[in-house]
């Protein structure tokens, strides 16, 4: 018998099952973006201390929830039987599937990063269109949420993919769910309240296109640099709650700044700092070839693949591979 089977689990639906959770302080867990089990089971103990609940019952909620959807102590070799369901997503180019091993994973940040022009928002059109394909055509069966915070979301691009694959575009856009942010507190309470819209839509893809653009324009000037980090910080792990909560894929797209005083490496480097680095799994920087279409992706940090590059292009079709003869470098 495993660990995880030797717990007494209660299945709970809805947060209001929760024994101790009344129709009153599950108002005040909605007021707070605690819509959805999941939800409850990844909040720590300070988050609903907010909503007037004791930190003892805000733990047993959260152990409660927790249970609910098995979330225990488990063995490495259970870990690696359920790491056998987390699922790839493709981004349509075969040469950077094989750098990210074999596409972008569920349960984990991707993060693209690059200039103005890179190719960042191309790929989060892409994975939009991509993820609702089927499984055997590495899509993942479901749809997207994206929080646009720089205004870079077009339907015509969305429909151009979309006819290239062969899908509908009416149904496409229909499973590709937008939230516009305008400011960064904004765009924190969208995630924060989206674990209910993510579970009704079947949302297997959260786009956050930018992730850094409102932190840096409100947040100027070295004394304001902590809470903005701090701020980050928190979005980042209510991200990666709800990708692993719903085995969905999270991706952000980053913008970069120079570093004038670097003589040696790369002078361009993603804003965010530390907090950003340590909370995205997989790190790519993107950046454009001498001319053309084609762009180059450099892997810069995984948990376990290594670095490399992977040569690809962008046209009316969307992302697609490079022939030989194109390569530019």
């Amino acid at each position: 018998m495993t660990v995880r089977e030797t717990q007494t689990k209660a299945k709970y639906l809805y947060i209001e099952d929760i024994p101790g959770v009344g129709p009153s302080t599950a108002r005040k867990l909605r007021e707070l973006g605690f819509n959805t089990i999941e939800a409850l089971a990844m909040a720590t103990v300070r988050e609903l201390e907010q909503a007037g609940i004791s930190e003892k019952k805000a733990l047993e909620i959260i152990n409660a929830a927790r249970s609910s959807i098995s979330l225990s102590f488990i063995r490495a070799d259970e870990l690696l039987r359920m790491r056998q369901n987390i699922l790839r997503l493709t981004t349509g180019s075969k040469k950077l599937d094989a750098l990210l091993g074999g596409g972008l994973e569920t349960q984990t940040i991707t993060e693209f990063y690059g200039e103005y022009g890179s190719g960042k928002s191309q790929i989060a059109h892409q994975l939009c269109v991509n993820v609702q394909l089927p499984p055997e055509r590495g899509g993942l069966n479901g749809g997207a949420l994206y929080i646009d915070t720089e205004n870079t979301f077009r339907t015509e691009r969305i429909v151009q993919m979309a006819k290239h694959l062969g899908l509908d575009p009416d149904e496409v856009v229909k499973n590709i769910i937008l939230a516009e942010a305008y400011t960064s507190d904004h765009q924190m309470f969208l995630l924060e309240n989206s674990d209910k819209i993510i579970k009704e839509n079947n949302i297997r893809l959260i786009i956050i296109d930018s992730l850094t653009a409102h932190f840096r324009s409100e947040y100027l000037g070295r004394e304001s640099l902590a809470e903005r980090q701090q701020k980050i910080n928190k979005h980042m792990h209510k991200l990666i709650r709800l990708a692993r909560a719903f085995n969905a894929v999270a991706c952000v797209t980053n913008q970069v700044m120079a570093s004038p005083n670097v003589f040696f490496g790369e002078p361009i480097r993603p804003i965010g700092g530390h907090v950003v680095a340590h909370t995205s799994h997989t790190r790519i920087f993107l950046r454009k070839a001498a001319r053309g279409p084609i762009r180059i992706a450099r892997l810069v940090s995984s948990p376990y693949l290594p670095e490399g590059e992977a040569v690809f292009k962008i046209t009316e079709n969307g992302i697609e591979d490079v022939e030989e003869e194109e390569r530019v470098r």
